[in-house]
């Protein structure tokens, strides 16, 4: 081990852990990279560098407390760090790294220190940083990134970022900071946020109206960066006290895969298994036999909407008979991922939230007829509508559906949440008075006047099977009469009024000795 592992002096000890000053410290990190390379590509840098920091203070913190229990037995104490949640080879450490910092070669040490990292922790960390390259051309020439990484490890050896659980006890300090960049990140990336981030207040609704239990299987078959399947995870540890649960995913671009799998160690969630891979082209979260797919009693996931090439070529071969009730078009991949999901939940407790656009309520064709079938099967529970510019990167307003396995009756809830939102410059928001509201509109199931319709199987039939809210939720509201006499009187009032302030403006001219 060495000296830099062990020496806690850099570190100034403070008594209180404020979130936001976190927040903050992190966020400016990215000044360091601001103006020389897109946050696209700095985002990787800084997440990577928090992941690295973390770790190293956990495992410090840990080296330093046995060097104060069992000084005198160094084999000892190097055996129990062998056995600890992950395990940090000798100079790969942040604090080692940091110590460096003025030589050349940061780039390269980083990066040789990640991949130790990786094969000393097996199957935790397979694979997490083989897309994210600290020695790379994109930070400029060799002595510039050689700078601009110095400054990034200068940047979190601050004393306000201090991760070690001596200091932060068991506050979700680091997890909370992770996701405050993540989101600050999706918030500035456009089109690719929605790549990797969920807005956390639906993610929030997702879970809540979803209700994982204590022992669930709980699956995103497109994952990002894992905030959904956390939420589901925090439901059941909220409810239970218990972390009794399995947490799955799978996800496609393999930066954002690392993401997830850092987010979920960050967090503290052992119990997860997130496969870097195309869903639709070749879902990974198989049976033993690895022949057929498998279930879970809750899916959930927000799929890139209406995403064009997701594999409609080999759609009609799919071996596991996710397409049987139709082949969505080629263009548009929403039902794609909406029949597979149906096709991976358990027969008796399998319940399923999906984000969409609202081209999937009714746009007829092939995905009309899917959509009808799914209704017919009686899979459908619920249709909420949501606020429009809640996701980053699209104005357009999206809306949830809710399936369910064993359902009650063959109703369907439709719930029109557009018009209550708090409003944004950028990004519109659900309060929690609004969620709350969705919540218990969903789980009442009955009518409420202009907001919620409980329609039958036999109303939908007359609609077509044509999901579009505003066919079952009528928002009409009735304008005011107009008082036509009380019109006119304003009207008279307003005119005496004008005719006096012309009169005496006329005066003021006169004085003035602008008399005609």
């Amino acid at each position: 081990m060495t000296d830099s592992v062990t020496n806690s002096n850099e570190i100034i000890e403070q008594d209180t852990i404020v979130q936001p000053e976190v927040n903050k410290a992190v966020w400016a990190a990215c000044d360091t990279f601001r103006g020389v390379i897109s946050a696209d590509t700095y985002k990787d840098f800084v997440l990577t560098m928090l992941f690295l920091k973390y770790i190293s203070d956990v495992y410090r913190d840990e080296y330093n407390r046995l060097t104060e229990q069992y000084g005198d037995n160094p084999d000892l104490i190097n055996a129990m760090m062998g056995k600890q949640r992950f395990v940090l080879p000798t100079g790969t450490s942040f604090w080692d790294l940091h110590e460096q910092r003025h030589q050349a070669g940061n780039g390269q040490r980083i990066d040789q220190a990640l991949h130790a990292i990786e094969e000393a922790n097996g199957g935790k960390l397979k694979n997490v940083f083989q897309d994210i390259m600290f020695n790379t051309d994109k930070l400029g020439p060799e002595k510039q990134k050689n700078e601009l990484l110095r400054h990034l490890l200068e940047d979190f050896a601050k004393a306000t970022l201090d991760f070690r659980p001596s200091r932060i006890g068991g506050l979700d300090v680091i997890g909370n900071a992770y996701e405050y960049l993540i989101k600050h990140f999706a918030a500035g990336s456009g089109r690719s946020a929605g790549e990797f981030y969920t807005p956390p207040e639906v993610s929030d609704l997702l879970a809540a109206v979803l209700d994982p239990q204590e022992g669930d299987q709980i699956c995103d078959p497109a994952c990002g960066s894992g905030s959904l399947l956390m939420k589901c995870g925090a439901i059941v540890r909220k409810n239970s006290g218990s972390k009794k649960y399995a947490l799955f995913g799978q996800e496609a671009i393999g930066s954002t895969w690392a993401l997830a799998k850092m987010n979920m160690f960050l967090h503290g969630e052992d119990n997860h298994r997130i496969e870097w891979g195309d869903t639709i082209r070749n879902p990974l979260l198989k049976d033993k036999d690895g022949l057929g797919l498998l279930h879970f009693d809750v899916v959930t996931a927000n799929p890139p909407f209406s995403l064009e090439k997701w594999g409609f070529e080999d759609a009609g071969n799919d071996p596991y008979g996710r397409f049987r009730r139709g082949i969505p078009p080629k263009s548009k991949g929403d039902y794609a991922f909406i029949s597979h999901m149906i096709e991976t939940l358990k027969p008796d407790t399998g319940r399923m939230g999906v984000v969409v656009p609202h081209g999937v309520l009714f746009r007829a064709s092939s995905e009309g007829k899917i959509r009808q079938q799914l209704i017919e099967e009686n899979l459908l529970d619920t249709v909420i509508g949501l606020p429009e510019k809640l996701f980053f990167g699209t104005g357009i307003p999206a809306a949830i559906l809710i399936f369910k396995k064993h359902k009650t009756d063959n109703n369907v809830l439709f719930i029109d949440a557009s018009r209550e939102f708090k409003s944004g410059k950028n990004q519109n928001q659900l309060t929690p008075d609004n969620i709350q509201k969705i919540i218990d509109t969903y789980k009442a199931r009955e009518n409420v006047d202009k907001y919620a319709f409980l329609a039958s199987f036999d109303e939908i039939k007359e609609n077509d099977f044509n999901l579009n809210i505003p066919r079952y939720v009528d928002t009409f509201e009735e304008e005011a009469e107009i008082d036509l006499v009380a019109v006119r009187n304003e009207r008279v009032q307003l005119k005496s009024e004008l005719q006096a302030l012309e009169a005496e403006m006329d005066g003021y001219l006169k004085e003035l000795g602008y008399a005609d």
